[in-house]
């Protein structure tokens, strides 16, 4: 929405089912999955409002105190106040944000503007909707949840203000609809296709051996089935690894088409503030049969 002193108002909603077994991390999680969306326009949150399903009268009242203490935390952590809010008596728990935030016009980053030769930035890895299955099924190793945990309710604050530095004019953040998704529609949006090179994206500790093990969530085949119609792979990929690429993120990270002269000072200034490594993973080309191409070192 258009305000009068040359700026945007800018919102979002999101929430979900618990992804995690601990109350309080699925707080934060959540609220910085919710976060994300401002983020990614390059717009500076400025208050959010709960929403929040909750089976009251079978689960302690204490867990969703915890649930939201998450949340206020994370939403601190991002520099706003959790102003209000709604909830309602739901068999199973449900949590996350409507976050309103702000944005000059002139720096409003959309997925529109994306140009053959920029470079495509990840800034999180991916794998964590293989590690959230492991998590309900038993079968994710402890030190597996924890680096899934802390990418999660890692704010894309850091990758949204480098994106201000560089002059990005164009970006996503990658969740339900995973990577292919996410990156498909800043295709058709910018009358472009991209190259991702399989052998530079980033994957969180675990996902590849729990995809061997066919512990693959329903979004994620989903997501390569529908991707599937617009995305050629190279031969070497089997279906796993192209399940793996098309994994359903939740609180991902951001996906930056970067011009060339800006591209390493973004991968510099970021990974210098950042504790998660952002890498380049493709670039964009010229309009192609298949919106997008994965390649491989092979």
């Amino acid at each position: 929405m258009r305000l009068d002193d040359g700026k945007l108002l800018v919102q979002t909603v999101d929430f979900f089912t618990p992804v995690v077994d601990d109350p309080y991390e699925f707080g934060q999680i959540a609220a910085a999955n919710s976060l994300s969306d401002i983020y990614a326009m390059g717009a500076k949150p400025i208050f959010a409002l709960n929403i929040v399903g909750f089976p009251i009268n079978t689960l302690p009242k204490k867990m969703l105190t915890t649930i939201l203490q998450g949340g206020a935390d994370k939403a601190k952590e991002a520099g706003i106040s959790i102003v209000g809010g709604h909830s309602i008596d739901d068999p199973e728990p449900k949590y996350g944000l409507v976050v309103t935030g702000e944005v000059k016009e002139t720096a409003l980053i959309t997925n529109q503007n994306a140009k053959p030769g920029d470079v495509l930035i990840l800034t999180k890895p991916l794998g964590t909707g293989i590690i959230a299955t492991a998590i309900k099924q038993g079968k994710a190793k402890l030190e597996w949840v924890s680096a899934a945990v802390a990418s999660m309710k890692e704010l894309n604050k850091t990758a949204a203000e480098v994106m201000s530095y560089c002059n990005v004019k164009s970006a996503t953040d990658i969740t339900g609809f995973g990577l292919l998704g996410h990156l498909s529609e800043l295709c058709k949006a910018s009358g472009v296709s991209a190259e991702i090179h399989y052998d530079s994206l980033p994957f969180l500790p675990g996902a590849k051996e729990l995809a061997k093990d066919k512990i693959i969530p329903g979004g994620t085949k989903r997501n390569l089935k529908f991707a599937s119609q617009f995305t050629e792979f190279d031969s070497s990929l089997n279906r796993t690894t192209q399940l793996m690429i098309a994994d359903a993120q939740t609180s991902g990270g951001l996906l930056v088409a970067c011009s060339p002269k800006n591209a390493e000072k973004y991968l510099t200034k970021i990974n210098y503030r950042s504790s998660i490594i952002a890498v380049a993973v493709g670039k964009i080309t010229k309009k192609k049969k298949n919106l997008i191409t994965v390649t491989t070192d092979s």
